[in-house]
Formats: C-alpha cells, structure tokens, sequence
C-alpha cells in the first residue's frame, strides 16, 4: 500500500512517498513561508505524482497557516484520488526523531509558536509516549518552569537562550521519518492550533 505524506506545519516543507515500509521518494526544505507555492510541485515531482492509496498530514501545531496548506492539500488529493487521509502531530514525530541519540529521561519537544509563545510537549525517552498534554507558554515562562536539559525542536534555541543554559537541538519534521511513527493511532485530518486563534470575535455587532 502506498502512503503520501505531507508536512507543512514548521518553516520547513516535506513530503515522502512510502511503499508499505519502502520510501519510493522525498523532498525536504526550509521554505519559511512558501509552502503554498511549492508544496504542489514538491509532490508532483514524486513518483507517480505522488500518487497513493492513503495521505497521512501534520495537523500541528505549528504555523497556523502551513498546516491549514497542509491539510487542504491533503484533502483535496484524497477526494481526487478516493484515498483516506489522516493526520499526525508535530510534536510526536520531533519527539520520535529526537529518540534515535536521545539518551535517557524525557523527551522536551518546542515549536515556535507566536506573540512570543512556544509549543510544547513532553515525550518519554522512546519518544512515542507523551508524559503531558500539548501547551503553549511565553518563552520567558517556559524558561523558568522547564527544567530539561536538552530541548528538541524549532523553538529549542529561543528557549536555552532565554535559560542561559541548556542544548538546543534544531529539528524539523521530517515526511521522511513518518514510519517511526506509522504505527500510532491515527489523527482526524482537522488541525491542532495549540493555543486560541489570534483573531477574536467582537463582544456585540457594530449597530448601524
């Protein structure tokens, strides 16, 4: 069975084509905010147009607007090709990445976040068991509440800058790691924000 798998959660753009547990092809890139423009050609350059029998996306957190891209684009191939799509979190697979030279204790997983805010969550040292649920907190917070010592993720240099100690490690999902994660249970493709949306309802309409 094939798999596609898209990820456009962080500023980086991934996509991979599985066979069953063989990669047929991928695409991996720090695109900061293209993804829009170059998700499309990344999985047309696929084999087969990346063509599949089921899509698995990232639906966060991260960006709110790469993981919106992300699972429009993830749906809309699913309907054209009649093939399910279901999603996974960013945080599960950094913290699967992570494991493969994590050493013992937990896994601390960050993502930038915005108005100054990370994402995280702890993992277990295999890096598939979350130890808390999904948050989002000020960088200073989070400095002085946290007191891991190695952070994994988009936002781990924010934050052992704001500690003033600590090793940040710089990692991405990656599409191309997804089989590390293939076997938890699957997300609904809807997307996990992290945290409230920035813009808010006005309390009463505006009275002509």
């Amino acid at each position: 069975m094939r798999t596609l798998v898209i990820d456009t959660a962080t500023q980086a753009l991934s996509v991979a084509l599985f066979e069953d547990s063989h990669m047929l092809g991928n695409f991996h890139a720090v695109v900061g905010r293209g993804h829009a423009e170059a998700l499309l050609p990344a999985i047309a350059a696929l084999p087969d147009g990346g063509r599949a029998d089921r899509i698995a996306v990232d639906v966060g957190p991260g960006s709110f607007t790469g993981v919106r891209i992300g699972i429009a684009a993830a749906r809309a191939l699913g309907l054209a090709w009649n093939a399910p799509v279901h999603g996974y979190s960013a945080t599960s697979l950094i913290a699967a990445m992570a494991a493969r030279d994590h050493g013992d204790g937990p896994i601390a997983i960050t993502i930038t976040g915005g108005h100054g805010e990370l994402f995280w969550q702890c993992f277990d040292a295999a890096g598939l068991e979350p130890l808390a649920p999904l948050a989002s907190t000020p960088i200073a917070t989070l400095a002085q509440s946290l007191d891991t010592a190695t952070f994994y993720g988009t936002g781990a240099e924010a934050l052992v800058t704001a500690r003033g100690e600590g090793t940040a490690v710089n990692l991405y999902p990656d599409a191309a790691s997804y089989l590390l994660i293939a076997a938890r249970p699957a997300l609904a493709s809807r997307p996990i924000y992290g945290r409230e949306a920035d813009a808010k309802p006005m309390a009463e309409p505006i009275k002509p």
